[in-house]
């Protein structure tokens, strides 16, 4: 490999380092394991699962995905806002279907961490994750 490719790589590596980085910092008590990444029979569509887990009192950022997420709850009780409807808390075993696009928050309530599995049915190439204001 050329000098100047291993310094791209190096930086690139680096780059996307800190970026994972950052986005943590950003979102204390929450760790996102991937776990699936897959193409669906319909073009341009993907799914994605991934398992997260949430400190007790943690709550994600105000978000959007480009398309479906279905929330399984596999221990704890996590309380979800979703944008023009009330607050569901729901506990290990719950399932939460989440429309394309609609904004939502998840905190856990709970005095334990709290895990869920996220299976998302979303457009291949967008941004898994939309902040919103």
């Amino acid at each position: 490999m050329k000098p100047t490719r291993i310094v791209a790589v190096a930086l690139l590596i680096a780059g996307s380092g800190w970026t994972l980085h950052a986005a943590q910092a950003q979102q204390p008590g929450i760790h996102r394991t991937d776990l699936l990444e897959n193409d669906l029979g319909t073009p341009g569509r993907e799914v994605v699962q991934v398992r997260v887990d949430i400190e007790p009192g943690a709550a994600s950022i105000k978000h959007s995905h480009p398309g479906e997420e279905i929330a399984y709850v596999l221990e704890g009780s996590l309380e979800y806002h979703l944008e023009g409807r009330a607050s569901v808390t729901l506990h290990a075993g719950e399932a939460l279907f989440i429309p394309d696009g609609v904004a939502h928050v998840a905190k856990n309530v709970g005095s334990s961490k709290a895990s869920e599995l996220a299976t998302y049915i979303v457009t291949k190439g967008k941004p898994l994750l939309v902040p919103v204001n």
